[in-house]
C-alpha cells in the first residue's frame, strides 16, 4: 500500500482490523464463555459465564526481564487472578495481552482448568491469539 503526501511517497504496512474468536466448555460443572480479540501485536481475552467486565490486566513482555511486566487497569486489587493469567500469557505467545477474569474465586483448581482449556485453545487455533 502506497501513499503520497506532499508530494513524497512512502510506504505504510497494511491495516489490519479486530478478529474476534468465541468458545465455551463446561468446567467443573459451570459453563465459561471465552472471547478473543486479536489485535495488532496483542490480544484481548473475556472470561466468564456472564455478562460482567469487572477487572482487567494487562501484560507486555520486557526486555529488561524475562518475567512480563502486568499491572491491573480496573477492579479489585487483592484478585491477581487476571494480572497473573495475563503475565503467563504474554510470556507464552510474547504478545501484549488484555484478560478479564470474570469467574467467582470460589476454587482454585477453576483458574487452573481455565488457563488449561485456554491454552488448549491457543493450540488448537493459534492464528485467533
Amino acid at each position: 500500500m502506497e501513499t503520497v503526501e506532499n508530494g513524497n511517497s512512502s510506504t505504510q504496512a497494511p491495516v489490519q482490523g479486530i478478529s474476534v474468536h468465541d468458545f465455551s466448555e463446561k468446567i467443573m460443572e459451570q459453563l465459561v464463555h471465552f472471547h478473543v480479540m486479536k489485535l495488532s501485536g496483542g490480544f484481548f481475552l473475556w472470561i466468564g459465564s456472564g455478562p460482567v467486565l469487572s477487572n482487567l490486566a494487562v501484560a507486555i513482555a520486557s526486555k529488561h526481564d524475562s518475567m512480563p511486566l502486568s499491572t491491573l487497569v480496573l477492579g479489585d486489587t487483592s484478585d491477581t487472578t487476571a494480572s497473573s493469567l495475563a503475565q503467563r500469557l504474554t510470556k507464552k505467545t510474547k504478545k501484549q495481552v488484555f484478560v478479564s477474569y470474570n469467574l467467582p474465586m470460589t476454587n482454585s483448581n477453576l483458574a487452573l482448568l481455565v488457563e488449561d482449556r485456554i491454552k488448549k485453545e491457543m493450540e488448537l487455533h493459534p492464528d485467533q491469539f
